[in-house]
């Protein structure tokens, strides 16, 4: 498929596995997307659904072994990822994408600072001068809104604050103003005023610059707010995808289904808290038919037998569902 119908990514039956001691497990199983240009496309899902591992992936950084993305098609501004060299691959790494990782402490390294990282990135990918790259490095640090950037610049990631140091994290991965920013999780482990601060930047950043975003999390509340479209994914398949507006309005999978009723409704005083009952299936010894199905309160025998049809609803909703179109019937007619 092109990237010249708007679509500035597309992803085509991806498929990741690892060779662990109980056999091989299918992270990432057969997925499609993509993501057009300006937009913010979410990607949801329990932990271990794949949702990091598919956005891995588009960068290259599977880990080899034991990891290996075995097939699949991955086109950016008119090129297959996947079949770029090494030398290629790090030319788009930091530059055209870009990645906020999950866990800034882990992710910066401890032993250098911060205005080195930050160098780092422009010298390899704008040429710039020593001089050059650290003026570029504390102006990226007040974009951000890190108060006295020419004195923070030389400090070390320790001496910042965890929201601080996710600042430092988008500081980097917008240095070269990429046109496609994955995000994973941007907001874990940090208090909701600071997540409401890292998500409004992130927001007010790709309208300043045009950029694509990914945006990977657990925060369906999160998604409500700052994306375009959502896929979502279990047990390495993708479950469900739909502009986000109708997503929540008219879902057509159990599984989405279930996630939505897990948020807490604020305004309720005394609503028992939902789950979905079970746990995510173990990748290597994976249920016959739907992988949900041991957990779905709507589950019948086909569903047990057969692994489930990809339902096209619309030409923007899909769903992998034996019972997609009448959960659509029944979601629409009690909106």
């Amino acid at each position: 498929m092109s990237t010249e119908n708007g679509n500035l990514l597309s992803v085509r039956d991806l498929c990741v596995v690892f060779k662990t001691e109980d056999g091989t497990v299918k992270a990432v199983d057969g997925i499609s997307f993509e993501v057009k240009r300006g937009e913010t496309l979410g990607i949801v899902g329990e932990s271990g659904s794949g949702k990091t591992v598919a956005n891995l992936s588009l960068l290259r950084l599977i880990p080899e072994p034991p990891g290996k993305i075995e097939s699949g098609f991955i086109e950016f501004g008119g090129r297959d990822l996947l079949k770029l060299s090494q030398t290629e691959i790090r030319g788009l790494r930091g530059k055209r994408i870009a990645m906020i990782f999950q866990d800034p402490m882990t992710s910066l390294n401890p032993f250098m600072r911060v205005s080195k990282q930050l160098m780092e990135v422009t010298q390899l990918h704008l040429g710039h001068t020593k001089q050059q790259a650290r003026a570029h490095a504390i102006k990226m640090l007040e974009q951000v809104g890190i108060p006295d950037a020419h004195e923070r610049v030389d400090s070390y990631p320790h001496e910042f604050s965890g929201g601080m140091r996710q600042r430092v994290m988008i500081a980097m991965a917008l240095s070269c103003q990429p046109e496609l920013l994955i995000a994973d999780e941007p907001t874990t482990a940090l208090d909701v005023t600071i997540q409401a601060q890292i998500l409004e930047l992130i927001k007010h950043l790709k309208s300043e610059t045009g950029a694509s975003v990914i945006l990977i999390t657990h925060d369906l509340g999160v998604v409500a707010g700052m994306t375009d479209r959502v896929v979502v994914m279990y047990a390495g398949k993708l479950f469900e995808e739909a502009p986000t507006r109708e997503l929540f309005e008219r879902t057509a999978n159990p599984y989405t289904k279930g996630l939505l009723r897990s948020v807490p409704d604020p305004t309720s005083e005394h609503e028992t808290l939902y789950q979905i009952p079970g746990q995510p299936p173990d990748l290597a010894h994976l249920p016959p038919g739907c992988p949900f199905a041991p957990r779905c309160e709507r589950a019948e025998e086909i569903c047990r037998r057969e692994f489930p049809p990809f339902v096209e609803l619309t030409m923007s909703h899909r769903s992998l569902c034996h019972f997609a179109n009448e959960i659509y019937a029944e979601t629409k007619s009690a909106a």
